[in-house]
């Protein structure tokens, strides 16, 4: 009896090892080894994100400047690739082995059981090699995608370009709706209105047998779901004015922003160097990329929005505005031409009025004018008064839409800077600096700092009166209008007679005998301008050229704002730029006998320095 009880238990010693065995490969299967998963989903169903038409760019004629392209991807899931035959594979592809297993050991970091792009911008050739011979490399697969391409050869800046989604993108919310291989704008309105263009994504299911291939719709569709194409936008700008601009800025550094005041629309947005959109596109993006990253011209600085630099003379029209408002001047107010206080680099009359000081670009005029706004008695200890004054006075130009961002449809804008009493606190110590620490402000030189597209809508601002739109780019959403902020009007509390007693002078700046900006005029075409030039001093070089105007005076249908690096005087070269784009603008040509203007202007910026 003992040794049948024995044998008993050793045959459930047997059942049970048995069964820990059979136990034990059943969890690897099911649990650690998912290619048994895999194999049996990939015979019975496929989930397929259907990528949405990217919307179209247009100017504000209706041209399209952005569209699609059909591109093929080669994608690849590292935990589905099973004895690759690499010199097969890269005999198909003409690609060396070593970039090919680069290529999977970055696949693998990224997700072995996700797929993630091999080959991007596959050309005609390598499409038709690889596709025919699919069925024979496990784990790869074909994605079709749009990419971007151009109709324009300008805007590059503006447009900014499309790439694909880097992977720490993907672990961050804001992209949860993004897989490894999406594209999306990176930089410019492409980014900007990235929610608008990229659409809704589509989802298939489809059933396949072992071997990938379509056997038809899971369940007749019933849990697909549509993609949506994205949003068209329908740009403000005027291609053909960009163009020209462009054409002008050739061989140059510096900006052109032209705006229409009655709107905020941007017309035209030049930053040169410039290059073309296209070459952020397609197959060798990459390397491209890096060719304008290092080229020491800059490029892909986007100078209209990151540039920032005082704004020279032009400043003085905000300062006299100020000091008007406050009540310390009046439009007929003069101030003696005391160069004992600011060199003045003009011979001219004695500014009797503010309308003269502003023909003449008189700098000793203006220097007194800050000075009554800063200085006003309102604590005996002057340098406290002078802290008191110019808070008050920072605070009424940041008004104008300095200082701060403006809120442009486009992330890469720069605030620049209107300088506090906190700053100077900072950098000369607390009640050791007054008014003869700051005056240079008065003329715009100095701490200040300003960008392009914050100079045009100073003028926008004066054009208009006394109130400006936030600059945009775009003047439609499909069919819905801008953005609901482009819509609304802000006001600079200043009133609006003292915008109309500066007026007379911009003009004479520019019709008026002996105006530092005659050579902006359009009087020959019953134009009448209103600008004022400026010239900002450079301690690393020549001076930069800048102008700002507005046409026509009397009502408005642009302004516009030339900066100009290493060019000299404003009057010289910015001030004819200024006028061919208003021209160009307000007539749609530029008549022949100002050609030899358009000719002239091309070129180097040393070209219009003079030299002593």
């Amino acid at each position: 009896m003992q040794y049948l009880e024995g044998r008993k238990y050793v045959v459930q010693a047997i059942f049970l090892a048995v069964a820990l065995v059979f136990a034990t490969r059943l969890f690897y299967i099911q649990v650690l080894d998912g290619s048994y998963k895999l194999a049996a989903d990939r015979n019975t169903l496929q989930r397929i994100v259907q990528t949405p038409y990217r919307g179209l760019i247009y100017d504000r004629k209706g041209q399209i400047l952005v569209q699609n392209t059909p591109v093929y991807d080669l994608m690849v899931t590292p935990r589905e690739v099973k004895q690759l035959d690499t010199v097969r594979f890269c005999q198909l592809l003409q690609l060396p082995p070593e970039e090919v297993r680069a290529a999977l050991k970055a696949a693998r970091a990224f997700s072995r059981v996700k797929a993630s792009p091999l080959v991007q911008n596959l050309s005609t050739p390598e499409l038709a090699a690889i596709q025919d011979n699919l069925i024979d490399f496990p784990g790869f697969s074909i994605k079709a995608r749009m990419a971007r391409s151009y109709n324009t050869h300008t805007l590059a800046h503006a447009l900014g370009y499309v790439g694909s989604i880097p992977p720490a993108f993907l672990e961050k919310p804001k992209y949860s709706k993004y897989q490894a291989g999406d594209f999306l704008g990176i930089t410019g309105l492409e980014s900007y209105y990235e929610q608008q263009l990229m659409g809704r994504r589509g989802v298939q299911y489809r059933m396949v047998n072992v071997r990938g291939i379509e056997k038809g719709a899971f369940r007749g569709g019933e849990f697909d779901t549509l993609s949506v194409a994205g949003q068209d936008l329908h740009l403000s700008i005027d291609s053909e004015l960009q163009a020209y601009g462009e054409l002008l800025m050739q061989g140059k550094r510096g900006s052109i922003v032209a705006i229409d005041p009655k709107t905020g629309e941007i017309l035209a947005f030049v930053s040169a160097p410039m290059f073309d959109p296209a070459t952020l596109s397609g197959k060798g993006m990459g390397n491209r990329y890096m060719e304008l990253l290092n080229n020491p011209e800059r490029p892909l600085f986007n100078r209209p929005l990151m540039a920032t630099y005082p704004p020279g003379s032009v400043f003085k029209l905000v300062n006299e505005l100020v000091a008007m408002q406050m009540g310390v001047v009046t439009a007929s107010t003069g101030f003696p031409c005391n160069q004992r206080l600011v060199r003045c680099t003009h011979n001219h009359e004695y500014p009797s009025n503010v309308g003269i000081a502003i023909k003449q670009s008189c700098n000793p005029y203006f220097y007194q004018v800050m000075r009554a706004a800063v200085l006003r008695g309102r604590s005996t200890n002057r340098f406290e008064d002078a802290r008191l004054g110019l808070g008050e006075w920072r605070r009424q130009v940041m008004k104008f839409g300095l200082g701060e961002k403006l809120g442009v449809d486009m992330s890469q804008e720069k605030k620049g800077l209107i300088p506090s009493p906190e700053f100077y606190d900072k950098r000369n110590g607390f009640h050791r600096w007054n008014y003869r620490t700051v005056y240079s402000l008065s003329i715009g030189q100095g701490e200040i700092g300003i960008t392009g597209l914050q100079m045009a809508n100073v003028l926008a601002t004066i054009a208009n009166r006394g109130y400006y739109y936030t600059p945009h780019f775009v003047k439609s959403v499909g069919q819905g209008g801008p953005l609901p902020q482009f819509r609304e009007r802000h006001t600079v509390g200043v009133d609006a007679p003292h915008f109309e007693a500066l007026i007379p002078g911009m003009q004479a700046v520019v019709d008026g005998r002996g105006g530092t900006g005659n050579l902006a005029s359009l009087a020959e075409f019953g134009i009448s301008v209103a600008g004022k030039t400026g010239t900002v001093q450079n301690p690393h070089g020549d001076d930069h050229a800048t102008f700002a105007a507005f046409a026509p005076a009397e009502d408005p249908k642009i302004a516009i704002a030339v900066f100009i690096e290493n060019a000299g005087f404003g009057g010289t070269s910015a001030a004819p730029m200024a006028a061919l784009m208003m021209e160009k603008y307000l007539r749609g040509n530029i008549a022949p006998w100002r050609k030899r203007w358009e000719y002239w202007l091309q070129g180097p910026a040393e070209k219009f320095v003079r030299r002593r």
